[in-house]
């Protein structure tokens, strides 16, 4: 095992009790964040999220030893690869594609995972290593099973764990397959946005396991942690816990490239109405609100663009049909009493998107923790409101 110096020791200390006292970790996982630090499994350039700016900033360890340290055990996420490893130089790239969460929700989940002595854990997204480490600090490497898609990643991790003197099993594969011959597993946890549920992840869970992991629609880039209970009957059922925002399973991103044929030219033919809904009234990328419209307009995605009207200060708000040709646009311009409608094909994406936002308001603004999901034994997905027979109404 690497020896770690003295000063990345009590910053590992610190990082810890920063985490105890918010709550985020609990005091069976303390050893293991303690003796799996971080920072050996973080590359020497790294781009650091800046929660002000909302910029990823790099971060070069040859270069400013001290700041990488510090950036490595602040409370932030770290891109550690940018567009599939395409991207080079320290500037920061398209997409991010792996990175490093922040410790404080690699933590709290954890907790949510509620595992045991004896518990055995799929991991699907390996990453950097640190979480298959934090889990094998604990569990023991035998108990263990991390699947990750990206071969450079791959290697990168099971070096990181080598140099931690840990050794779960690594695989490098489609983590939508999981890992049959470690099955049946006790909990699966997964580190990357979901879309669409692979079966395969139900059948590997045993009745009464755990599956962990940050769900949402295409509607937005936000993500809700869903943790399901796998029943006798197969089937997986459970509340969703908090927003999340994770980056999304590699053949699950939304490729926005799919609607450049949808808005031939603006407005075009599309009809036109007026609202009196804000920009506000939508919410933002972790209000309930967004993620509600999201469950109640299937196949829709959704961006607001600013200033894309040629008025200072006007935001226009896109939404598109994953599966067919309608949008709509909604132009919200200060001080206006009402914002443009523009629709256009035979969804009215925005009659749609108003219907389930009267609807979430009409059953009290309910928040994510009263929302829940069903995952049938085939991959199909039902979001519920309170409780699993208490199925969400579909606007499309």
């Amino acid at each position: 095992m690497t020896r770690r110096s003295e000063r990345e020791g009590r910053a590992a200390d610190d990082l810890a009790r920063h985490l105890l006292d918010t709550g985020a970790l609990m005091p069976e996982w303390v050893d293991a964040f303690r003796a799996v630090p971080r920072s050996l499994f973080l590359p020497d350039l790294f781009w650091a999220y800046d929660m002000a700016t909302g910029r990823s900033e790099p971060v070069v360890r040859s270069e400013d030893a001290a700041g990488w340290e510090r950036a490595a055990y602040e409370d932030i996420p770290v891109v550690t690869q940018w567009d599939d490893g395409r991207h080079m130089g320290t500037a920061p790239g398209s997409q991010g594609t792996s990175s490093a969460s922040m410790p404080s929700v690699v933590a709290s989940m954890l907790r949510d995972l509620d595992v045991s002595d004896g518990t055995r854990v799929l991991e699907v997204g390996t990453g950097t290593g640190w979480n298959a480490g934090l889990l094998a600090h604990r569990l023991g490497s035998g108990n263990v099973v991390s699947v990750e898609i990206a071969p450079e990643v791959a290697a990168s991790a099971s070096a990181a764990l080598n140099r931690a003197g840990l050794g779960p099993r690594l695989i490098e594969g489609d983590g939508r397959e999981g890992w049959p011959p470690g099955a049946p597993y006790d909990r699966v946890i997964v580190t990357a946005g979901v879309r669409t549920f692979p079966a395969k992840w139900l059948e590997q869970t045993r009745p009464g396991g755990i599956i962990l992991a940050p769900w949402g629609t295409h509607y937005s880039n936000q993500d809700a942690l869903v943790r399901l209970t796998v029943g006798e009957d197969g089937r997986g059922t459970g509340p969703f816990l908090r927003m999340v925002e994770f980056m999304k399973l590699r053949d699950q991103r939304l490729d926005w490239d799919r609607f450049v044929e949808h808005v031939k030219e603006f407005p075009g033919d599309a009809d036109t109405s007026r609202t009196s809904r804000t920009l506000a009234d939508l919410g933002d990328r972790y209000a309930t609100s967004y993620f509600a419209i999201g469950l109640c307009v299937p196949d829709c995605a959704h961006v607001v663009n600013v200033g894309d009207s040629g008025e200072e200060g006007d935001a226009k708000a896109w939404f598109f049909d994953v599966r067919g040709q309608s949008w709509a646009a909604v132009v919200f311009s200060p001080g206006a009493p009402d914002a443009t409608v523009y629709q256009s094909g035979p969804r009215r994406l925005w009659d749609e998107v108003e219907r389930a936002l009267t609807w979430w308001i009409s059953r009290g603004r309910p928040d994510i923790d009263r929302f829940g999901l069903t995952m049938d034994r085939d991959g199909t997905t039902r979001p519920w409101l309170d409780t699993p027979v208490g199925v969400l109404p579909s606007f499309a």
